[in-house]
């Protein structure tokens, strides 16, 4: 049965209008209202609009975020798809900040999944609106009549009419009470790899990300930041820095010490002269050593009770043989190719922005809160993002840049060096894991247990306190998707006071981690073959299941493999969707070397099948990077690491062969962006204990072998 959606006639022409003879179409769903007036669309959520010009154009409005992930395509694709759309005339506009298009931010995996319905419905409703229009042109039954790329065709007579030419008339006509989506097997545009839209300007270079905003008049800044985490500048000394040729003003901001020049030159050059005592707080004595003493107690201290299946501590008690092991993840800096940076122009009459930002209304209402001016006062242009990975989705970035240009009465872009970007990052959390498990006489799991202790993102970020009903920590660890009978994962919140953040799969990427590995210690405990263990645990016909069957097929798991080389195999389901990975690695003068991965994602419907298999390639070299050799350490309160030499990513010598298996179902889609990234560290690390005996336990692995 075609799902179909019902529109009350009095909304739907509060929400449209005719601009220049177009069709303007503007869709409210889940109760936000869209003000169709405003120019250049109308937002319905989450955040679509969509136009047809009188020469028969078609331009969607994406309210979301473009940081390499491919939304500036897959949205006109599901608009496009039911719209019967000439996808050669279909183009795109990015959003500004503004209510009217719901919540704007781009995170989780969530544009595509989210808008699976919405972005077509917005289309089918324009499509049977033209076709109803093209009928009462020829004075004919619209049962006759059909969209069809670009145009409404006649069937009896084969007489054709451009969306173009309808699309005045469109608009006057009232809205249809249901709207019926296309079946997936009548698809044209979805499931098809088509190029991606970005892909031009990106490679002519004419793409604008935000290092690239450009306003008369503006001015260059960098900011001087304490090097202790919560300090702050005691007192300075500017004359040697406003005496470098270019250097206009040295201004005070929350955030430090901003130097304004006519160039980013001159203004790193303006910032090495300035002179600068820092009271760097009660963090300054900070280290490694302290921040795992604090993690340690956390076995001993009262803990969030996030999951409890039977009696583990009985089952433990009973079991055959117990096996114990302590896992410990370290931080980790977003390391971004565009670093932060924001354009600002603060006047008498408001505020904008032009910015990489993930979370454009996030800002805005931030900005407005610092600046003292009405949120309604400040607009954001949300450029391309030269990488994101969550780091994008925090405002901090963003309000510094209107707090300088506030203060220097000027529009002014700062940019971060990358040492500034490295050392002033919100990173992921550094966590430790102490977890238990119970086989009986047969070697089946009977107990599972996993402390962990770790900040809370939210609780630092936010103020919100965890509780067993929402704990962002335990994500990947309380939904352990095996069936074990008694169970129990506690959250112990540690918070040393290092700033925490959203990371590519959040804490998708440190418990599973903990879950797959020590998965792989109970197999071997027991001596069972870790995807026979596994796939005992699954029930069968699950899409975990299914994807881990589809990556051992294609890696060869059990097959001989060439002498000093094994296999380990990991899965996950995360933000919707389920993939396995399967990584064949060696030693190569003591350290590890992945030569292949087969990865199988079952992601639900594929809406551009090149953008899953880019999106995976792309988490497992960031998983890659950051298993083998990333970790962001602390002496004196400061970030040790700096840029690319000492937190070096994956080289391109290093990079394995990557193959990626498809294995859609009929669900609605699940993300991309991130689901690709859990399995990969574990994958690799099963590899090695495969390899030496050794479980991996600590990361980086580099740092273990």
């Amino acid at each position: 049965m075609k799902p179909v959606v019902s529109l009350d006639r009095r909304e739907f022409l509060r929400l449209t209008g005719i601009a220049s003879g177009g069709l303007l179409l503007g869709v409210t769903l889940e109760g936000r209202s869209i003000d169709s007036a405003a120019a250049p669309g109308t937002a319905f959520s989450p955040n679509a609009f969509l136009a047809i010009a009188p020469d028969g154009s078609v331009t969607a409005v994406v309210a979301k975020s473009e940081m390499g992930q491919g939304i500036r395509t897959a949205v006109p694709m599901l608009i496009a798809e039911e719209l019967e759309a000439d996808w050669s005339r279909v183009g795109i506009r990015p959003a500004i900040a503004d209510p009217k298009y719901g919540d704007m931010t781009t995170g989780g995996s969530t544009t595509v999944r989210h808008g699976w319905l919405p972005l077509r419905r917005a289309g089918a409703t324009a499509r049977e609106m033209l076709v109803s229009a093209a009928a009462a042109s020829w004075g004919v039954d619209r049962s006759g009549c059909r969209a069809e790329n670009g145009s409404v065709v006649h069937a009896a007579t084969g007489r054709r009419l451009a969306y173009g030419d309808l699309a005045e008339r469109a608009a006057a006509l009232a809205v249809p009470g249901e709207v019926a989506l296309k079946s997936s097997s009548a698809f044209r545009i979805l499931g098809k790899p088509l190029a991606r839209l970005d892909v031009p300007e990106k490679t002519d270079g004419s793409a604008a990300f935000g290092i690239d905003a450009r306003v008369p008049g503006m001015r260059f800044a960098v900011v001087a930041r304490c090097p202790v985490f919560g300090g702050a500048p005691k007192s300075f000394v500017a004359d040697k820095a406003k005496a470098v040729p270019g250097v206009r003003a040295v201004v005070r901001v929350p955030s430090g010490i901003a130097v304004v020049a006519d160039s980013t030159w001159a203004a790193i050059s303006g910032r090495e002269a300035l002179e600068i005592v820092w009271d760097e707080g009660k963090l300054a004595s900070l280290d490694d050593a302290a921040i795992g003493k604090m993690l340690e107690a956390a076995d001993s201290a009262e803990a969030i009770r996030a999951r409890r299946d039977g009696d583990p501590e009985k089952a433990l008690q009973g079991a055959a043989k117990r096996l114990e092991a302590v896992y410990e993840l370290p931080y980790l800096a977003h390391a971004t190719m565009e670093p932060m940076n924001a354009l600002a122009s603060v006047t008498e009459g408001g505020v904008e922005i032009w910015a990489p930002t993930q979370s454009p209304q996030w800002a805005q209402g931030v900005v407005a809160q610092a600046i003292g001016v009405p949120k309604e006062k400040v607009v954001v242009h949300t450029t391309l993002l030269g990488g994101g990975f969550g780091r994008r989705a925090f405002t901090d970035f963003v309000v510094e840049a209107a707090e300088v240009s506030k203060a220097a009465g000027v529009p002014v872009l700062v940019t971060w060096t990358r040492e500034d970007d490295m050392r002033h990052d919100l990173y992921r959390p550094r966590s430790r894991h102490r977890v238990e498990a119970g086989l009986d006489a047969e070697g089946r799991v009977v107990a599972w247990t996993h402390r962990l202790a770790v900040p809370s993102i939210l609780q630092q970020v936010f103020g919100s306190k965890p509780t067993a009903k929402e704990d962002d920590a335990v994500e990947g660890a309380s939904d352990l998707p095996y069936a074990i009978p008694n169970v129990a994962v506690e959250h112990v919140p540690v918070d040393p006071g290092i700033p925490v953040g959203w990371w590519r799969s959040v804490y998708g990427s440190q418990n599973p981690f903990v879950n797959e590995c020590f998965l792989d210690e109970i197999a071997r405990a027991a001596g069972k073959d870790p995807l026979a263990l596994r796939r005992a645990l699954l029930p069968e016909g699950s899409r975990l299941r299914k994807v881990l069957d589809a990556a051992a097929e294609r890696a060869g798991w059990g097959t001989p493999l060439p002498e000093g080389r094994a296999r380990g195999i990991a899965a996950q389901h995360s933000f919707g969707s389920y993939v396995a990975e399967v990584a064949e690695v060696s030693l190569v003068r003591g350290r590890p070397r992945v030569h292949r991965v087969v990865c199988a994602v079952d992601c639900g419907q594929i809406v551009n099948p090149d953008t899953v298999v880019a999106q995976m390639e792309s988490a497992i070299v960031y998983g890659l990077s950051a298993a083998l050799q990333n970790a962001i350490t602390i002496e004196r309160g400061r970030v040790r690491e700096g840029n690319f030499d000492d937190y070096e990513p994956l080289r391109i010598d290093a990079m394995p062969e990557v193959e990626v298996v498809l294995a859609p179902s009929g669900d609605d889609p699940g993300g991309i962006g991130e689901p690709g990234l859990p399995p990969i560290g574990p994958a690799v690390a099963n590899a090695l204990h495969a390899l030496t005996g050794k479980p991996v336990r600590k990361l980086p692995i580099a740092t273990e072998a």
